[in-house]
């Protein structure tokens, strides 16, 4: 991933505007996203109740100015996001120089945030959470009470950010969000254990889960069971899940296409929709793109296995 310091990627706004104009006329004129009688109808990843989204991090092979990640987004079909930091931070001016990121974080008007917002919810997206790289242990205070305004100014309820293996970090991390009330969501990866977050989740109310189910089965000893078990469990701490299939240690942990690895995909969904637990899910692709794809179409056949289950 990115690192905490600076605002990544940074393209000329000469490029950007070109880019992000060409993609925003595509997404608003393409002709699979019209319907009889609707100037725009946007795109309904909401299935029997479950929300499917998306996070943003699966476009990456693709181009990436804010404009064109709201396109591939729309154009997968999917109405619900979690947004990463860096089209939004270009978009808003953060300066290419990484000694300046700070101070402008500090004090950047929400303006350009509040209109990203408007811009995703005009064409039928909505932000549930919000990844920016300014949440680490080396970002100042100031700047992760940027991240927290910024989240809620684009309509997210969380953040999300790696599980911090410092607990002064998540103790400090859940009093800001208790200030702006605005969720922590702790993300991880194969060190993933069914206690892995209770510290965090005792220090604050605003400290949450971003369960990755992937992850989680992939790591030595779970399962099936347990997964669904650490669900129910802790169903009230998750703000949003991450969701890939990946097939558990056991049998080597790769990524792979949804339906073809060891990740209970079908049954994770069960278990929301029956319960109504209001829990986002986020597709994340990280198996490898087939030669003639792209992502949006992959993001496509991952939303596609959703409805598919939840609809079954």
């Amino acid at each position: 991933m990115l690192a905490n310091t600076k605002c990544s990627g940074a393209v000329s706004r000469r490029y950007f505007l070109k880019k992000g104009g060409l993609a925003s006329l595509a997404l608003f004129t393409a002709p699979s996203l019209l319907k009889p009688g609707n100037l725009f109808s946007g795109p309904d990843s909401k299935i029997a109740g479950v929300q499917i989204g998306v996070i943003t991090y699966s476009y990456r092979s693709m181009p990436g100015s804010l404009q064109e990640v709201l396109a591939h987004t729309v154009n997968s079909g999917i109405s619900a996001v979690e947004l990463m930091g860096d089209a939004v931070e270009q978009y808003a001016g953060c300066p290419s120089d990484k000694k300046q990121v700070a101070d402008w974080r500090a004090t950047v008007s929400m303006d350009k945030f509040n209109a990203v917002k408007k811009l995703f919810n005009k064409a039928g997206v909505t932000i549930y959470a919000y990844k920016p790289n300014a949440l680490g242990a080396q970002n100042t205070d100031a700047e992760i009470e940027y991240a927290l305004r910024a989240a809620k100014a684009l309509g997210a309820t969380a953040v999300t950010v790696e599980l911090p293996k410092d607990p002064q970090q998540t103790e400090r991390l859940g009093k800001l969000g208790a200030k702006h009330k605005v969720y922590i969501g702790y993300h991880a990866h194969t060190q993933a254990t069914d206690t892995l977050w209770d510290t965090a989740l005792e220090q604050s109310p605003y400290n949450s889960m971003n369960l990755d189910c992937g992850h989680y089965i992939a790591a030595t000893g779970h399962s099936t069971e347990s997964l669904l078990a650490l669900i129910k469990k802790r169903h009230n701490r998750i703000t949003s899940m991450h969701l890939k299939d990946r097939q558990t240690a056991a049998n080597g942990g790769a990524n792979l296409p949804w339906g073809e690895g060891d990740t209970p995909i079908k049954e994770i969904l069960s278990l929301l929709k029956t319960n109504k637990y209001p829990i986002p899910v986020t597709i994340e692709l990280e198996y490898k793109i087939p030669e003639g794809s792209d992502a949006v179409q992959e993001v496509k056949k991952c939303l596609g296995y959703a409805r598919k289950a939840l609809q079954g």
